[in-house]
């Protein structure tokens, strides 16, 4: 096949380029960074930059997307106007299929868990907020092209920085880390490597079995404790996770959060404080997708990359990417404490 990526100098969409390119495949890449796998640079908002890339391909995989460390307005513009774009790009082109890489950021915080792609958006900032919007225009175009919705939890693996840098960090320096109230809530991750067989057996499926929205995430998974326990463990120093009293940690975030020194404070309000996991019983019955790592699987991955990669030196791009380091802000300076 001839398969057009967007986002693919992403760390999902790199992964994408290298193993479609293993399997045979024809692929182009649209990113705004010319490095492996882009064929085409430049926005993904550029109707005749897309209508080059799509030009006889026979499937898009939309990848990109703007990461919650984004100002407000770019958000907005480079997932929902992006995929507008991305949209009629692909059926100005006649292509077979389109597979779109959402969130289950769209379920917001959901009360029911297991949470299954029944349940409704209720998007809590602006980043679920545009990712809602963008699955409701991939959503539109069902009528006349198969649209394959995923929604993965949040991924890691090697390459993945962001929020993990920060635990990775605290660990390699011998800290305990802290988490907010006794860190028994159980918050599903998911693979990367995961989630690129995923697309590929989605890419294989029948019509029929593509054209509709799947959960994506890992089956093994446990809680916060556990899964940050396993990484300042593996750094060998003996050091624990230590609980903090929610509501003035909560109080205190809220504060930073405001004073947008760092993306870091708005997550962790949202992902940390109840169970959040999903179902992939539909994943499962209908393409016969089964993860193979755990949570702890792929986090100990990546923090083993991490421990190879962290003295290369990189440019500060503040969360641009999901394989930058985000800034810490007054974090950094709380390590003084753990």
């Amino acid at each position: 096949m001839v398969i057009a990526i967007t986002g693919a100098a992403g760390m999902l969409g790199s992964r994408l380029v290298d193993r479609l390119g293993a399997d045979g495949h024809h692929v182009r890449g649209v990113d705004l960074r010319p490095e492996n796998g882009v064929t085409h640079v430049g926005d993904v908002r550029d109707s005749r930059l897309l209508d080059r890339a799509f030009a006889d391909a026979t499937v898009v995989i939309h990848c990109a997307a703007a990461l919650p460390s984004y100002p407000a307005d770019q958000i907005r513009s480079v997932t929902v106007e992006g995929t507008r774009a991305v949209f009629a790009a692909a059926e100005r082109a006649a292509v077979a299929r389109v597979v779109h890489v959402s969130s289950t950021a769209v379920y917001g915080l959901p009360t029911r868990v297991p949470t299954g792609e029944e349940h409704p958006h209720a998007p809590v900032d602006t980043y679920s907020a545009a990712k809602a919007a963008a699955e409701e225009i991939a959503v539109r175009h069902r009528a006349g092209l198969p649209v394959a919705v995923l929604r993965p939890k949040t991924f890691l693996g090697p390459g993945r920085m962001g929020l993990f840098s920060m635990l990775f960090e605290w660990a390699e320096e011998g800290r305990n880390f802290p988490v907010l109230g006794r860190g028994d809530v159980r918050i599903q991750m998911f693979a990367v490597d995961d989630l690129v067989d995923a697309v590929v057996t989605v890419l294989h499926a029948p019509d029929e079995v593509a054209n509709d929205t799947y959960n994506l995430a890992a089956e093994r998974f446990g809680t916060l404790r556990e899964d940050f326990q396993a990484v300042l463990d593996a750094a060998g120093h003996g050091r624990r996770v230590v609980s903090l009293p929610a509501r003035p940690a909560l109080a205190a975030l809220s504060l930073l959060e405001r004073s947008r020194l760092s993306p870091v404070y708005g997550r962790l309000l949202h992902k940390l404080m109840a169970d959040s996991y999903v179902s992939i019983d539909k994943a499962r019955q209908r393409l016969g997708f089964q993860p193979k790592l755990s949570n702890q699987d792929a986090i100990l991955r990546t923090y083993e990359w991490w421990r190879t990669e962290r003295h290369r030196e990189r440019p500060a791009r503040d969360g641009r990417t999901s394989r930058d380091p985000w800034r810490q802000g007054a974090l950094a300076a709380a390590k003084i404490l753990f």
